[in-house]
């Protein structure tokens, strides 16, 4: 055995380019063999493989199939509403056009199709099957997109940063959305919105408080607008300072305010002001003024007048 294994290294010598193949060849076989690739060192974790289209989960592993976040219910073309249609590699058939009252559009080939209280998607649907129902396009493959919105729209008024008509682009268009559309509620807006319209064919009427939208009831109170709604933001509730104060004249009344912050909002006293002249001017139920000398962590309420006097001394 020795002296064969030193013939063929002579061998091998004469001849390194031959050599060099062969080996080649043999390692290139060797990684062919079905169980090469899946030899493995004792204790090795095999590399995980990419699942098989429709294949279930292993057992006790819980399939993330349908775990995907559910979007919002998409918004429902109505009457007014302008749409644009394209049909991919047919632009001889894209479209814009208003939804009539009844709900049609007018398309190309198609004559008139019915949209009105469909989602885009279903729309979408609706023409694509149209089209190849007809023997118009094979395999049509359509888009829908709505350019402007004028069959739901809100209309905010009052207090707020843009009074006017705004539409409803989405399902659940909710009361601070529309809000911070508008622009916000201003510093003289009231904390109470009253919201008007109809609901299942009656009168509908309530009244938010904006300051409860962010405690733990903020969903019950923000309310879902529809179409017609009215969203009124009232002047909020003020009281009046004059006399000897840094800055007299209206001052929103916070809650639960008293007199010592209603003084400190003017700036406070001048130097002519005393706090025995403070006066207090409060209309009674009977409708006539009432005179009183107010202390100063006295509870304002909605139109009170402060005086302060001059000081004699």
């Amino acid at each position: 055995m020795p002296m064969l294994l030193v013939r063929r290294l002579s061998t091998l010598r004469r001849m390194p380019w031959l050599a060099l193949a062969a080996l080649l060849v043999v390692v290139a076989g060797g990684w062919a063999q079905p169980g090469w690739a899946q030899t493995a060192a004792p204790g090795a974790v095999p590399p995980a493989s990419a699942p098989r289209a429709g294949a279930s989960a292993p057992a006790g592993l819980p399939s993330l199939a349908g775990t995907a976040p559910a979007t919002g219910a998409e918004y429902k073309v109505g009457p007014g509403d302008v749409v644009r249609v394209l049909v991919f590699q047919n632009p001889d058939l894209t479209t814009e056009a208003r939804v009539t009252e009844s709900g049609l559009i007018a398309f190309p080939l198609l004559g008139t199709v019915r949209i009105g209280g469909l989602t885009a998607t279903d729309a979408e649907l609706r023409i694509a099957e149209a089209l190849r129902s007809g023997n118009f396009v094979k395999q049509p493959q359509v888009s829908l997109l709505v350019t402007q919105v004028r069959s739901n729209l809100v209309s905010v008024l009052g207090q707020v940063g843009r009074p006017g008509r705004y539409p409803i682009e989405t399902a659940e268009l909710r009361l601070t959305e529309l809000l911070a559309t508008a622009g916000g509620v201003n510093p003289t807006g009231a904390d109470l919105v009253t919201v008007t319209g109809t609901r299942d064919g009656r009168p509908f009427r309530t009244e938010v408080d904006l300051t409860k939208l962010f405690g733990s009831e903020r969903r019950a109170e923000d309310i879902v607008l529809r179409n017609g709604d009215v969203v009124w933001v009232d002047r909020g509730a003020s009281i009046y300072i004059y006399g000897e104060v840094q800055r007299p004249g209206a001052i929103r009344l916070e809650r639960n305010m008293t007199v010592l912050q209603a003084l400190a909002t003017g700036g406070g006293l001048t130097q002519r002001g005393t706090e025995r002249g403070l006066r207090l001017h409060r209309r009674g139920a009977d409708g006539k003024i009432n005179i009183t000398q107010p202390v100063m962590d006295e509870t304002l309420r909605d139109g009170d007048v402060i005086y302060v006097r001059e000081s004699i001394f």
